[in-house]
C-alpha cells in the first residue's frame, strides 16, 4: 500500500455519504489479504465500522425503551389495576372491512412489527449487497454461528417438549434480540470492540432472516392463494417505484400499506410483507435510497414499534398463580434452556470449531472469553421470541404466558451471565475503544483505519 500512487477507480455506484471515505474503504481487506483467511473478528473498514456504530447507538436507545416498556407492562399486569391492562390490550379497533378490526395487541404484533421487519429487510439487503455478508469468506463465521445458534436451541426445546402439547413452540428460543443485548452492554458500561459489535449485529441479522423464514413456513395459518396473488401487485409497484428512485413517502406508504393488507389476509404473517418490501429497496447506484430510509425509519422502529409491542406482549400476570407450576412446565424450561444453554453452545461451539478446522486465530487483543461472553449475550431473546410464542400458542393462552415467563427469565439469566464474563475485560475493551477512536490528524477518520497493515 505505501508508495502506491495509482488513483482509485471511480466508484460512482456508492451512496453519496461514503464519498469521503473511498480512500480508506479498501485498505483493511486489501492490506490484510494474506491474513484474512487466518484471522477472525477483524476490525474491517472505516465506512462499515462507522455505519455499525451509528446503527447500534439507535438500537441501544431502543433497547433501553424496550426494557422500560416490559417493566411497565409487568408492573401494571400485576397491580390492583391489572384488569384495565387487559381491557386495553384486548380492545378492538379498526374497520371490519378487510379484516382490520383487531385487538390493540394484534395491531402491535402485525402492524407495528411490520415496520420493524421492514427495517430488518433494509439491513439484510445492505449486508448481502455491500456489507459483511457480501464476502463469503468474511460471512462464513457469523452465518455458521447464527445457523447453529438457531438449530441447537430448537433441538434442546424440542427434546424437552417431545410428545407434549408445547412441541409446536420449538422455534421460540431461536431468536437473538439485538436491541435488548445492546441495552445490557450499555447498562454494564462495556466498550465492546468494533469487531465483536459487528459480529453481534451480523449474527442478529442472519438470525432474523432465519426467524422470518420459520414464521413464513411454519406459523402461517388460513392460507389464501387469491390474496397472495393480489399482494404481488402493490409489492411489484413498490419495487418499480424504489428502483426508479421515487422518494415520495405518501406514494410509497400507500403501496406498502396495500401490500401489508393483502399479505395479512393471505394467511402469511403480515410482518413478512415488511421484509419483502425492505429487500426491494436499492442500496447501490445513483438511485440507492436504502440507507436514507433506514436512517429515517430506524428510530421509529427501535424507539416506538418494538417497545409498544413489548408493552402489550410481556404483561403476564404472576400474582395469584402457581410459580412452581410455571417454572416446572416443559414450555418454560425449554425456552430457558434453549436461550441460555442452546444459544451459547450453538454460537460459541460453532465458532470454536470453525477456528480449529480452518486454523484461524482470533484477532489481536481478543480472547475466547470474549467470544464466550458474546455467545451468552446471544441468548437474549425477546421481540421475535415473544412473537413466535403468540403464533404458536395463541395470545392469552396459559402456554403463551409460560413462554413469556421463559423468555423473560432466560433473557435475564443470559444477560446476567454475559455481564459477568464481559465485565471482567472492560478495562481492555476501554483501551481498545480509545485506540479505535483516536484521530491525531483530526481528519474525521480514526488513525487505526489508516495504518498500513502487514500481511
Amino acid at each position: 500500500m505505501p508508495g502506491n500512487k495509482n488513483p482509485l477507480p471511480p466508484m460512482s455506484d456508492e451512496p453519496p455519504e461514503f464519498e469521503d471515505f473511498k480512500t480508506y474503504a479498501h485498505q483493511a481487506p486489501v492490506a490484510t489479504a494474506g491474513r484474512m483467511a487466518k484471522r477472525m473478528f477483524t476490525r474491517g473498514t472505516w465506512p462499515e465500522a462507522r455505519r455499525v456504530k451509528e446503527l447500534l447507538q439507535t438500537e441501544t436507545i431502543g433497547g433501553v425503551l424496550l426494557l422500560m416498556a416490559a417493566v411497565a407492562a409487568l408492573t401494571w399486569a400485576n397491580s390492583p389495576w391489572s384488569h384495565s391492562y387487559e381491557v386495553l390490550r384486548d380492545a378492538h379497533i379498526g374497520p371490519h372491512f378487510l379484516g382490520l378490526n383487531m385487538s390493540v395487541a394484534h395491531w402491535a404484533a402485525d402492524g407495528l412489527l411490520a415496520l420493524f421487519f421492514f427495517v430488518v429487510g433494509l439491513e439484510l439487503k445492505h449486508e448481502f449487497v455491500v456489507g459483511d455478508l457480501k464476502n463469503p469468506s468474511a460471512a462464513a463465521v457469523p452465518v455458521i454461528a447464527a445457523v447453529c445458534g438457531v438449530a441447537v436451541p430448537a433441538l434442546i426445546y424440542a427434546a424437552i417438549n417431545a410428545g407434549g402439547d408445547g412441541a409446536q413452540g420449538w422455534a421460540i428460543p431461536t431468536a437473538t434480540d439485538i436491541a435488548f443485548a445492546l441495552a445490557v452492554l450499555a447498562v454494564i458500561g462495556s466498550h465492546l470492540p468494533t469487531a465483536l459489535r459487528s459480529f453481534l449485529l451480523t449474527l442478529a441479522v442472519v438470525d432474523d432472516l432465519i426467524a422470518i423464514t420459520i414464521i413464513a413456513i411454519f406459523y402461517s395459518h388460513g392460507f389464501s392463494l387469491t390474496w397472495l396473488v393480489v399482494a404481488i401487485v402493490p409489492i411489484a409497484l413498490f419495487g418499480v417505484a424504489v428502483q426508479r428512485g421515487l422518494k415520495n413517502p405518501v406514494v410509497l406508504g400507500v403501496l406498502a400499506i396495500a401490500a401489508w393488507v393483502c399479505v395479512l389476509n393471505s394467511g402469511i404473517h403480515a410482518t413478512i410483507a415488511g421484509v419483502v418490501l425492505g429487500l426491494l429497496v436499492p442500496v447501490k447506484g445513483k438511485r440507492a435510497i436504502a440507507d436514507r430510509m433506514e436512517q429515517r425509519l430506524h428510530p421509529y422502529s427501535a424507539g416506538f414499534a418494538v417497545p409498544v409491542f413489548a408493552f402489550f406482549s410481556t404483561g403476564v400476570t404472576v400474582v395469584g398463580t402457581s410459580i412452581t407450576d410455571t417454572l416446572t412446565d416443559a414450555v418454560t424450561i425449554g425456552v430457558i434452556a434453549g436461550l441460555v444453554l442452546g444459544k451459547t453452545v450453538g454460537i460459541f461451539g460453532s465458532t470454536f470449531l470453525v477456528s480449529k478446522f480452518t486454523r484461524a486465530e482470533l484477532d489481536d487483543n481478543l480472547t475466547w472469553s470474549d467470544v464466550f461472553g458474546l455467545s451468552l449475550l446471544g441468548g437474549i431473546g425477546f421481540t421475535v421470541s415473544l412473537l413466535i410464542g403468540e403464533l404458536a400458542f395463541g395470545s392469552g393462552s396459559s402456554a403463551d404466558d409460560h413462554v413469556k415467563i421463559g423468555v423473560l427469565l432466560g433473557s435475564l439469566l443470559s444477560a446476567a451471565l454475559a455481564s459477568i464474563v464481559l465485565a471482567r475485560r472492560n478495562r481492555v475493551y476501554a483501551q481498545l475503544a480509545e485506540e479505535e477512536e483516536r484521530d491525531d490528524n483530526h481528519d474525521g477518520i480514526p488513525d487505526v483505519y489508516q495504518r498500513p497493515s502487514t500481511a
